[in-house]
């Protein structure tokens, strides 16, 4: 027998095809038989408040999909043009993998694995905005 299985903490929260659950006190686990369900873990989730770089923007988009909020297909082009938005800065090997795997998560319809090989650039994404940031005020800083 085959299937996903989520091993839970107590209480934890999580998304199955758009319907919230909640394991209980204890420890456990489930397997989930149905192929394609969309599964998202609640802490692993992106707020709302919280789309405020490119990168989470397109993440965000794979999100929506697993919460049932914007079907595949309305989705499946946001993604892939976003992707190629993002590998117009992320240029070095690691991001490119990731980018890659995300590509083709989105075009086999994994919206999980395509929105968790985005969240693997936000802490290359942080950088990269920190550095611009320190690079406009030292600019703002020689103009005065």
């Amino acid at each position: 027998m085959s299937g996903l299985i989520l091993k839970l903490t107590p209480g934890e929260r999580f998304m199955i095809n758009g319907a919230v659950l909640e394991n209980g006190a204890q420890r456990g686990r489930i397997r989930i038989l149905t192929e394609n369900a969309n599964v998202l873990r609640l802490r692993d989730a992106i707020h709302p408040d919280e789309v405020n770089t490119p990168v989470r923007r397109v993440a965000y988009i794979a999100q929506l999909v697993l919460a049932g909020e914007v079907s595949a297909e309305e989705a499946r082009p946001q993604l892939l043009t976003g992707i190629e938005q993002l590998s117009q800065v992320f240029t070095d090997a690691d991001s490119r993998s990731r980018l890659d795997a995300a590509t083709i998560a989105v075009g086999e319809a994994r919206f999980y694995q395509a929105m968790k090989a985005l969240r693997g650039l936000l802490a290359r994404e942080a950088r990269l905005m920190e550095y611009a940031a320190v690079r406009r005020g030292a600019a703002a800083e020689r103009v005065r």
